[in-house]
């Protein structure tokens, strides 16, 4: 038996009951999205039952273009997520089990964004100094400072609404495995603080015309206890990650991972692991929704590429098995309509196949952590902490 995760980055459904807190009331990343394009064509999803979710929801917006079906082809519903925070890291971690009430530490927005203390240790250690050091966009920041970073080689360090310490570098001044190292070092020295993720930024290009590579790494917070992965693999249940992954969980209960940084080569992979014979649990992020439209407020672009993703499903779901099972959702929002650039707090969306009857509606679940319940009692492992099985 092959089970299927797979994250649509940032494809949130509306705003969740906490969305106050957050300052997101009114965000809703999918009817949005459709509503700026003039509809979305995602027939492979809606035939999942994506189109019967808003139903569900409280004051939910109907998605144009994604309508609602009379008979889906497996379980829809939504999730509302219990974390404090609205991150990739904590959305993951979730799914695999995880409860995080205190949330991570997000650093003020207003420069100096990182304490002092912080900035000087890291300088001492990386014998670089650091330049930046405030909230601000990843491409804008890098135009902004990248000529000054290359004329004398500071690090070019910035935070978000997340809980976040970036680290950008032109990959001909700083070498990647001088930036890598340098992001271990800021990862060692932000674990006091609960920082989410030390992310390396790195990039190329001159001046005016700087442009970010694939060669990203996220360093996460060490993980407080045991997740899904975990649990699988002690059961001699063989863990696949695809994307991002074995960075958010670093690389804890991971038996086999092809780290990606793009959807075409997550779905590549995803499609190769669809013909395996084998059985093992595939745990996949498809990031481009998040990281090139979302942030960017990019609403078109963000419409392509879920449609695009949508044809890849359609093949991907011919190729699985009868006793295959998958799920489909998401870890946040990123209404790319919705004021700055950051991250939406949002019901996501959940689909599934292979997983009980089909045409059953899931409703609303408590907490991203009935993903990892539903998928232990599909591998008949002992059951998670947390959270309530979908069977």
């Amino acid at each position: 038996m092959k089970t299927f995760l797979i994250v649509l980055d940032s494809v949130g459904i509306g705003a969740a009951p906490d969305a106050a807190q957050y300052g997101d009331i009114g965000a809703n990343t999918l009817a949005h999205i459709g509503q700026t394009v003039g509809g979305l064509k995602l027939p492979s999803l809606e035939s999942l039952g994506l189109g019967n979710i808003p139903a569900l929801l409280p004051g939910g917006l109907t998605i144009p273009g994604v309508t609602p079906v009379s008979r889906a082809e497996g379980g829809y519903g939504a999730m509302q997520e219990r974390s404090r925070g609205k991150d990739t890291t904590t959305g993951h971690w979730e799914m695999a089990g995880l409860l995080m009430e205190k949330g991570f530490h997000v650093f003020p927005h207003d420069s100096p964004s990182f304490p002092e203390s912080l900035i000087h240790e890291f300088e001492r250690r990386t014998g670089r100094k650091a330049i930046g050091n405030k909230a601000a966009n990843g491409l804008t920041i890098i135009q902004e400072l990248g000529t000054r970073h290359m004329a004398d080689g500071s690090w070019i360090v910035y935070t978000s609404a997340d809980s976040v310490f970036q680290i950008a570098a032109h990959e001909d001044i700083i070498p990647l495995p001088e930036l890598y190292e340098g992001c271990r070092i800021a990862r060692e020295l932000c674990n006091p603080y609960v920082v989410g993720r030390v992310i390396a930024r790195p990039f190329i290009g001159s001046p005016g015309a700087f442009k970010r590579t694939e060669n990203r790494r996220d360093f996460s917070y060490p993980l407080p206890e045991p997740t899904l992965l975990d649990r699988l693999t002690e059961s001699g249940i063989r863990v696949i990650t695809v994307g991002k992954l074995d960075d958010i969980f670093v690389g804890r209960g991971i038996a086999e991972s092809f780290h990606v940084e793009n959807n075409p080569d997550a779905q590549r992979d995803l499609l190769i692991l669809a013909d395996r014979p084998d059985s093992f649990f595939c745990f996949a992020n498809l990031i481009d929704f998040d990281m090139l439209y979302g942030h960017r407020r990019d609403a078109a672009s963000y419409a392509g590429a879920l449609e695009r993703t949508d044809l890849f499903l359609g093949e991907f779901l011919r190729k699985l098995k009868p006793d295959d099972a998958l799920i489909i959702t998401a870890d946040h929002g990123n209404d790319p309509t919705f004021k700055g650039s950051d991250h939406t707090r949002e019901f996501v969306p959940l689909l599934t196949r292979g997983i009980g009857t089909p045409n059953r509606s899931l409703g609303i679940r408590n907490g991203f952590y009935d993903i990892a319940q539903t998928v232990a009692a599909l591998f008949a492992i002992p059951s998670m902490p947390r959270g309530i099985s979908f069977l």
